[in-house]
């Protein structure tokens, strides 16, 4: 992952076909419910075989990526009237608004000197007749899968206006065993669900990773010699560093949005409280007091506020306060319990689990408490963590299993409209997401 991958230009404009004047293709993704966008992906051509063979995978995967969003559909490469349409050839429009296309994109891959491999694309508004992107990246050969993703990034945000976020990685919680048994291990992988790996070996309990600012350390809660115990895990080196033995840990620690402090929750005399602490001199402060429990802290993308759920007003609800434990007011007022609370990286929504009845919903509420909206809903849901563009969530979702058995949990996303549901496949059960930042 440390592997530079450099852009080399922005390509050159090609002259336009001269037609009627139509407004430029774009996805407003402020609404509700949106109807996917047609686009057609081109199959990446190549100079050699294995230059068309990388560019083939790099272009399934842009295609997933941009499908997965929700905001595109792609045309059927059956239904392709134009073929082999190189990097090299104009595309004919008129073929492509035949078979109802909006937007095309065409690649190729080039292998280069030094064996870096040369990914390029263009991205086509097709019913205005012009190029709207085109970039071109080097890497090496097998981080053909991290270009892909950078790709519908680009394309994302150019008809979109916003940042993507299929460069990014989750970081989760795989288990495995009997219920009296039970394997938690530190697992990592892209957030479409490839290049899996594991952290840590499970020979300890593991519980809620969290991504630092710059998305390459994870703190982390371990139960090593049966204490909770406070990990730094840096994915660059695979040192890991103790930051502490906390035995009243309650909620395990967040990262303060400069990632030098960490938020947490502690139990001292019998009471939770929320404290912050400084990576260098690694003391802790206390921010609240009060008799109630005060726990799952989070801090706002500007480090200005901090949400966090207590029982101070007879039933668990969300709080905000300031970053030094000031003004402190409640904003959760609906039916049932809260847990859980996420601020959204853009500082619009705060994402929280909520207990009513038997039912688990994951929901967002603007952060005075108001526009409350449940998005997905389960016999046990949690652990809600933004997309780093504020427009996707991922959850797990639990389903209750049988006699003597472990109850099955998996990972799912969500448009932050409640539509596009999805399940992202692993090969054990998992929880307790975190989604990191873009990595570019």
């Amino acid at each position: 992952m440390r592997r530079l991958i450099a852009l080399l230009a922005v390509l050159a404009l090609l002259p336009a076909v001269i037609g009627p004047a139509r407004a430029e293709v774009t996805i407003d993704i402020t609404r509700g419910r949106i109807e996917p966008m047609p686009i057609a992906i081109v199959p990446f051509g190549g100079d050699s075989a294995k230059a068309k063979k990388l560019g083939k995978k790099v272009a399934g995967v842009v295609g997933a990526d941009l499908e997965g969003s929700g905001l595109f559909e792609l045309i059927d490469k059956d239904a392709f009237i134009q073929e082999d349409l190189s990097l090299g050839v104009r595309p004919r429009f008129a073929d492509w608004r035949a078979v109802n296309a909006e937007a095309l994109v065409q690649g190729r891959a080039k292998l280069v000197s030094g064996g870096r491999l040369r990914v390029e694309f263009r991205l086509w508004d097709v019913f205005a007749a012009r190029q709207m992107k085109g970039l071109a990246y080097f890497t090496a050969p097998d981080n053909w899968r991290r270009v892909a993703h950078i790709v519908a990034d680009a394309i994302y945000k150019r008809i979109t206006g916003e940042k993507g976020y299929f460069d990014s990685r989750i970081v989760y919680i795989a288990e495995s065993g009997s219920p009296k048994d039970r394997t938690k291990q530190l697992a990592i992988m892209d957030q479409d669900g490839a290049n899996r790996r594991y952290l840590t070996d499970g020979g300890h309990l593991v519980l809620t990773p969290r991504f630092a600012p710059e998305s390459q350390r994870i703190v982390y809660l371990s139960y090593a010699g049966r204490e909770p115990r406070v990990y730094l895990f840096n994915l660059q080196t695979g040192e890991q560093e103790r930051l502490g033995t906390f035995p009243g840990m309650t909620y395990a620690p967040r990262f303060h949005p400069d990632g030098e402090h960490v938020i947490m929750s502690l139990a001292r005399e019998g009471n939770s409280e929320i404290y912050t602490m400084d990576l260098e001199d690694r003391t802790p402060t206390r921010l609240t007091e009060n008799p109630a429990i005060d726990t799952s802290p989070a801090y706002g993308p500007d480090g200005e506020r901090i949400v966090f759920n207590s029982d101070r007003g007879g039933s668990q609800q969300l709080y905000v306060m300031r970053a030094d434990g000031s003004n402190v007011h409640r904003i959760s007022f609906g039916d049932g319990r809260y847990a859980s609370p996420v601020w959204s990286p853009r500082g619009d929504f705060i994402a929280f689990t909520k207990i009513k009845g038997d039912t688990f919903y994951i929901g967002v509420m603007r952060p005075d408490g108001s526009g409350e909206r449940l998005l997905a809903k389960g016999w046990s849901v949690g652990s809600p963590t933004w997309a780093p563009n504020g427009r996707r969530l991922m959850f797990y979702r639990e389903t209750k299993g049988g006699e003597g058995e472990a109850n099955p949990s998996g990972l799912y996303s969500i448009d932050l409209t409640g539509h596009n549901e999805r399940r992202l496949e692993t090969p054990r059960d998992a929880s307790d997401p975190a989604w990191s930042p873009l990595l570019h």
